[in-house]
């Protein structure tokens, strides 16, 4: 167990590891559209509901973001962070419920439910309210946990009303990565 750890603190997250990467290298002149990469170990995770750093930042040995956006009202993220170990991976999930518990306003809510991925699943949405009634605009994620690795894929837009089918591309996305994150991370 020693020995697969360090050799995935070792690894850390290699280059053209995350599905965007490839899509985010490729030269873009739309001045409406804009890739990031960043492989700051310290990066907020995509999905906090209290916008605070030290969300899941505790234990990290490496970390890979990818940001999309497309003016003037769409971003998709993909983020892989990778834990010292499978006890600091989950106390971030825990931390991220807890988060969606206690924050969000009443113009703008936050909602987890199990999602069957991985050793832990979480489907987030996020979603802007006029009193009792869903409005337009939010988040749609998913959150999964294996091993000593979080994956997480996120789109923001404008969301109607919150259906399944929001979460087709980010559970596509992290079964994909699911299926490989065993090359990084310190799986059994």
């Amino acid at each position: 167990m020693i020995s697969a750890l360090l050799l995935a603190a070792a690894l850390a997250i290699p280059g053209n590891f995350l599905l965007y990467e490839k899509d985010a290298a490729k030269k873009d002149d739309n001045p409406e559209t804009t890739w990031t990469v960043s492989a700051r170990k310290s990066a907020k995770l995509v999905v906090n509901p209290c916008d605070k750093a030290a969300l899941g930042a505790r234990g990290r040995t490496a970390a890979k973001t990818i940001t999309y956006t497309a003016v003037p009202d769409f971003a998709k993220y993909e983020q892989v962070i990778l834990y010292s170990s499978e006890g600091a991976a989950a106390a971030a999930m825990s931390d991220l419920r807890a988060a969606l518990r206690a924050c969000g306003t009443k113009g703008y809510r936050f909602k987890g439910a199990k999602a069957l991925l991985g050793d832990d699943g979480l489907m987030v949405i996020g979603q802007t309210h006029q009193g009792a009634k869903p409005a337009i605009g939010g988040e749609r994620a998913i959150v999964a946990r294996r091993a000593n690795a979080l994956i997480l894929y996120s789109q923001a837009g404008e969301w109607g009303k919150p259906a399944k089918a929001d979460f087709k591309q980010q559970t596509g996305d992290a079964k994909r990565m699911l299926a490989k994150i065993c090359d990084i991370a310190a799986c059994d």
